[in-house]
């Protein structure tokens, strides 16, 4: 046998193995690498567009944040105003109260005042007429001289 044709069986061999190959080895190979180059892309794309939903994300929590501070600040303000207002509300009904206790003491002092002057007025009459029986030595009747007894009680 000769080396030339061992060389030409050889790159027939080889060309029916290239052919083979390339008809039905390749094309699943290349369809797999290209599945999942694809994949490796989608996962690259969906990884940088979470990246960005992230940021997005921080940027409306950090908006919210804010948001919620400032609404917590306008809320303990017009706590803080109601608060003051209840007080003064209070305050206000307090004198009140207080000034309508005075007034109504008041009167009631002057009411036992009255009574206290209209009694010492009775006792002191009585007085005079028990001292004028005495001066007179004789009994005066008082029901006999009530207009003279009233007289001397509007003196007193």
């Amino acid at each position: 046998m000769d080396i030339n044709f061992t060389l030409v069986m050889q790159a027939a061999a080889f060309a029916a193995f290239v052919w083979f190959t390339a008809k039905f080895v390749w094309p699943p190979l290349m369809g797999a690498i290209e599945t999942r180059q694809k994949q490796i892309s989608d996962g690259l794309a969906a990884g940088e567009a979470g990246k960005q939903s992230l940021a997005s994300a921080e940027r409306r929590i950090a908006d919210l944040l804010a948001e919620a501070k400032t609404r917590s600040s306008e809320i303990i303000a017009q706590g803080e105003k109601l608060k003051s207002e209840t007080v003064d509300a209070a305050k206000q009904q307090a004198r009140a109260e207080a000034d309508r206790i005075l007034v109504a003491a008041k009167a009631e002092i002057q009411q036992e005042l009255s009574r206290a002057r209209e009694t010492l007025r009775n006792q002191v009459s009585d007085l005079a007429v028990a001292g004028a029986a005495q001066i007179l030595k004789r009994e005066v009747d008082a029901k006999a001289h009530a207009d003279l007894l009233a007289a001397i009680r509007q003196q007193l």
